[in-house]
């Protein structure tokens, strides 16, 4: 039977729902049914299963298929230097004292990496303005899926325009042979990126303390209560006077008071 053919009852996307907000804390909402439907639609064909109530038994005894069930939903688009507003501040804030540590590395979390192009564009402008002085960056999802993939540093030629074109001249490797139509970041960027599983739903690992934290285009998918407790995790990892930053189409109202708005998007962790 073909997947396109079993449809999702509103009580299985239900189930769907409420299993994806007791691991992640993402709310679906009813709109996404349809998404729900097509990226599960193939596990149900690959299982030769006849419903998704058998696919949500299924996953029930089977912690990696849960797995790549949370993978499939939440996966998100992303792309090179997105809402570049973000990284003209920060090279604006590297190029004048305060940010840049002395007698340690500068340390950035990308926190909801999906498949690296953020954290890959603050390694490349990191490299761009500061060189050789030390600088790491941990990258974390809760899809071990895209993290190998972001792993890997090869992305699409076509996907790199973004990406300015000293930095690609200086810092990529533009595939040939087998893999013409390809890009690779390369190897001393990827060794500065720590890429960890993480799910910032849960109390988090330890990971010491960032310069900046980026959460970007991943609190839409959260209700208030998750925003709120996400968000303090976050700041406790955070130095103070270091800097959070936020997708332009999210908010931090009634989250969190504690923060200094610097920008729209951009807030600063108040000195202790």
């Amino acid at each position: 039977m073909s997947s396109t053919s079993i449809a999702l009852s509103d009580r299985e996307f239900a189930q769907f729902r409420q299993l994806l907000y007791n691991i992640t804390g993402i709310s679906l909402s009813d709109a996404k049914k349809p998404l729900v439907a097509g990226r599960l639609g193939k596990r149900l064909y690959a299982y030769e299963l006849d419903s998704y109530s058998e696919y949500l038994r299924h996953i029930s005894q089977s912690p990696a298929e849960l797995q790549t069930c949370v993978d499939l939903l939440t996966t998100n688009e992303t792309y090179f230097f997105r809402e570049p507003k973000h990284f003209d501040f920060l090279r604006e804030r590297l190029s004048q004292p305060g940010l840049i540590p002395s007698g340690r590395p500068l340390r950035i979390w990308s926190g909801a990496c999906s498949s690296g192009e953020e954290p890959y564009s603050i390694a490349l402008l990191l490299a761009d303005v500061l060189g050789d002085r030390p600088w790491e960056i941990l990258a974390s999802d809760i899809s071990q899926r895209v993290l190998e993939r972001a792993r890997t540093g090869v992305y699409r030629l076509e996907d790199s325009q973004d990406i300015p074109r000293q930095m690609r001249i200086s810092h990529c490797f533009r595939g040939v042979d087998g893999n013409a139509g390809n890009m690779l970041i390369c190897p001393t960027i990827r060794r500065r990126i720590r890429f960890e599983q993480i799910n910032l739903n849960n109390a988090l690992p330890e990971t010491g303390q960032f310069d900046v934290i980026f959460l970007r285009n991943v609190m839409i998918y959260f209700n208030s209560e998750t925003k709120r407790h996400v968000v303090k995790r976050l700041l406790s990892r955070l130095r103070p006077g270091g800097y959070f930053l936020i997708s332009h189409s999210e908010s931090l109202n009634g989250i969190d008071d504690t923060l200094n708005i610097v920008k729209p998007s951009i807030y600063r962790k108040p000195d202790a």
